[in-house]
């Protein structure tokens, strides 16, 4: 989501004259898009913050500005504990200095070959540990037909592959005059001309219905790869994190995925530490991971997050050691299973929309959301091409180029 807005953001002011530089120093504006959805992220968002108050004190006339979660409704403490920030605004809103802003945000005029696309900001399901919906607000999804046009104009500017992008994108439309769904919008994008990939995220597993499965295995350009955030595997847990499903509940999602698509790849999120976790709640998370044996997981530590159920609540009372023990158990454990999955496209041939290139080598992704290396002596950014696998490892592929 701050990576959709920052590139509207810097699109905006290009159009205004603004051209990019490669260090703050350099700058007249800086815009510093902030995450704070976990501890880690929020520490590196204020070191930033106060390395560049040198950088303002040698340049006065300059313009420094705070946007992403860091900035709630009330900035006054931020105002007091950041003096040297010109301005602040929220996530998703446009710059409160320029009047040019006020219609909306520009789209890129050379967007990357898959991009992002937002269809609704905010979140209503407030899990006990999240900070987004207190940042962002309540769920707004935007219109079919806005969003339709936007991802038009996109492929006319040579965008291939789309994201689509909400909190809980499996809430989309519940809050239009019509009340479309996911599914509804996906059978739209799915006719646009020219546009070879969709994908979406973030889901939550409450949500997701039986028609948006349905889709996902019928419409040809939805891509067969899916995140699926679980976050624990104890159903306690689940309860004090406000989940609103158990763990069997999820088992029995996931089947019903594999069902339909019994070649999709799936992703999760686990929270390891979370406030009271036993040694035997962990376990079951384990347990959990190893018996569905999904494509990748996401794993962080838990950190409280002020203003949240749970840093109110329950004593942030697993120790880091712990914690930090836990999240290298399930890397470890991922790590085998996504070496076995990924060892048995070893000599199969994959589709793959080249991104760009990288140290040499050209990288894109198979439909399934595979990270696939290639050599080539012809430029294949925003090509679709076929790609036979010689090396795999558990987070990438290489392969030779197959020729048409």
């Amino acid at each position: 989501m701050n990576m959709a807005e920052s590139e509207r953001l810097a699109s905006l002011f290009e159009q205004l004259g603004y051209q990019s530089t490669e260090t703050p120093e350099e700058a007249s504006l800086t815009v510093l898009n902030s995450c704070v959805v976990r501890q880690s992220a929020e520490s590196r968002v204020i070191n930033k913050l106060y390395r560049l108050r040198e950088w303002k004190k040698t340049n006065p006339k300059a313009i420094l500005a705070l946007t992403g979660c860091l900035v709630g409704s009330d900035t006054k403490p931020l105002k007091k504990r950041f003096p040297h920030i010109d301005y602040f605004f929220k996530p998703g809103e446009a710059p409160p200095w320029l009047e040019e802003a006020t219609a909306g945000m520009p789209l890129p005029n050379q967007p990357s070959v898959c991009t992002y696309v937002n269809i609704m900001q905010g979140c209503n399901n407030f899990c006990s540990y999240c900070i987004v919906p207190y940042r962002r607000g309540r769920e707004r999804s935007r219109p079919v037909d806005s969003i339709v046009n936007e991802v038009k104009e996109l492929v006319s500017r040579s965008v291939k592959e789309i994201t689509l992008l909400g909190q809980n994108v499996d809430s989309y439309g519940h809050d239009l005059p019509d009340k479309p769904d996911l599914a509804d919008l996906l059978y739209k994008l799915n006719g646009i001309e020219n546009l070879a990939r969709i994908r979406f995220l973030t889901n939550h597993p409450k949500d997701m219905s039986e028609k948006l499965v349905k889709a996902i295995a019928k419409l040809d350009k939805v891509c067969e790869h899916l995140n699926l955030p679980v976050q624990a595997g104890d159903d306690d847990i689940l309860a004090a994190m406000k989940r609103g499903y158990t763990a069997e509940d999820y088992r029995q999602l996931v089947r019903r995925i594999r069902k339909q698509m019994p070649d999709i790849a799936l992703s999760t999120d686990i929270i390891v530490g979370f406030p009271s976790e036993t040694g035997a709640q962990f376990e079951a998370t384990l347990e959990l991971l190893r018996e569905l044996r999904l494509d990748s997981v996401h794993v962080a530590a838990y950190s409280p997050r002020p203003q949240t159920a749970a840093s109110r609540d329950y004593e942030d009372n697993v120790p880091a050691k712990v914690k930090k023990q836990r999240l290298a158990a399930i890397e470890k454990q991922q790590a085998d299973i996504a070496t076995e999955i990924n060892g048995r496209l070893l000599d199969e041939t994959l589709e793959v929309l080249v991104e760009g290139r990288k140290k040499g080598k050209w990288h894109g992704r198979s439909r399934s959301g595979k990270l696939v290396f290639t050599t080539s002596s012809e430029s294949l950014t925003g090509k679709t091409v076929n790609i036979s696998i010689t090396k795999t490892s558990p987070w990438s592929l290489q392969g030779k180029l197959i020729s048409d």
